[in-house]
């Protein structure tokens, strides 16, 4: 078997790619497939912004048996697993901490597959995990890390000594209701007069929720929405790093969230869709209306969920005003390689000190379920 790397996913085989997704256990996600990822390179979403592709590929002879979705970063823009203050310790301590190696989806905080592998193969991704320290070492990269993996990666990834660090997001489950009512029901009574509340208020303004599949969206609708896109990330002294051309390109995976007051589109949002969960994943609006962006993000969304029978719903990172909100606490969990050994001695110490910090409060999020306690 021969290990190389490409700066781009055009000389991979697209249908090899799609295979290793399916066989280690991507099929429902959209993100690790071969279409997102080629989308990003193709339109302008990338190299600007400090993300240069470097994936890694195992071939069999002819067959492509692994891969890894990977890129050498020079900043930490876009990957929601923040290793800010370590940057900042290198470079008061005069050492490189950028560029890194990163296996990741670009601006997509999703779990996912990560190391790809024929049949799932245990071997296979422990000559991926080694092809990456290799190039670490052969360009000097200060580290190599990979985020929003799946349990099995995780596994693979401990295996060879890296660290583990973990963080929770909020995640809504289908328990196949019936409607929105049905799932009312199983709330307390304080988050189920709250949530009620807080929808009365939207349709009081006269607003009204438009869904549309991405397929289905006029030129007009598509200006409208990348505006909203644009916007959040102006407010937020962001960089809205993905093009109009980009959310184009994968316009039927789409699901796109209108409020319209007076006949007119005052906010929306985006989302992605899989045969089983419902991804959020950008939102915006022209100006503030009260309790609007919880219909448009959160409560439309479930109403999809349970309207087109998905299981799941993951309306992005951080957030702990979605659990009042019927979203329960997920574990999230990336793995790191640090070369210089000081550093990775005093990373590992403030990792394990983090560890049983969020072990607490993953605690207190669970002791505050929104839900009837039984």
């Amino acid at each position: 078997m021969k290990l190389s790397t490409v700066d781009s996913l055009s000389t991979v085989d697209e249908k090899q790619w799609n295979a290793l997704v399916n066989e280690s256990g991507g099929k429902n996600n959209p993100f690790i497939q071969y279409d997102f990822l080629r989308a990003l390179e193709q339109h302008d979403c990338l190299q600007n912004w400090g993300w240069q592709a470097n994936h890694l590929l195992i071939h069999d002879k002819e067959i492509l048996v692994g891969a890894c979705p990977a890129y050498i970063k020079h900043n930490s823009y876009g990957e929601f697993v923040f290793d800010w203050a370590w940057a900042d310790a290198y470079q008061r301590n005069d050492l490189d901490y950028y560029p890194k190696l990163v296996t990741s989806i670009p601006y997509t905080p999703a779990k996912g597959p990560r190391l790809l592998a024929l049949n799932n193969d245990d071997a296979i991704k422990e000559q991926l995990i080694k092809g990456a320290l290799e190039i670490v070492d052969r360009k000097k990269l200060s580290s190599a890390h990979w985020l929003f993996c799946e349990e099995d990666d995780i596994a693979a990834l401990t295996k060879e000594d890296l660290m583990i660090r973990f963080d929770y997001q909020f995640h809504w489950q289908n328990q196949n209701y019936k409607d929105f009512d049905h799932f009312l029901q199983q709330l307390s009574s304080k988050k189920r007069k709250n949530i009620k509340r807080e929808r009365r208020i939207v349709v009081e303004k006269n607003i009204v929720i438009v869904v549309k599949q991405g397929n289905e969206l006029s030129e007009k609708e598509w200006q409208t929405l990348y505006q909203f896109y644009q916007i959040t990330f102006m407010k937020k002294s962001g960089t809205a790093t993905l093009t109009l051309a980009f959310f184009q390109a994968m316009a039927d995976k789409l699901v796109a969230i209108f409020a319209q007051h007076n006949d007119k589109i005052v906010a929306g949002a985006i989302c992605f869709q899989s045969e089983s969960t419902l991804y959020g994943r950008h939102w915006g609006c022209y100006e503030d209306y009260d309790s609007l962006h919880f219909e448009v993000c959160y409560y439309t969304g479930i109403e999809y969920c349970i309207h087109h029978n998905l299981k799941h719903f993951e309306p992005g990172a951080q957030g702990e005003h979605k659990l009042a909100r019927g979203f329960l606490p997920v574990k999230t969990q990336s793995a790191h390689h640090i070369k210089n050994p000081d550093f990775k001695a005093a990373i590992k110490d403030f990792l394990n000190r983090e560890e049983k910090a969020m072990l607490d409060y993953g605690q207190i999020l669970n002791e505050s379920s929104p839900f009837k306690k039984t």
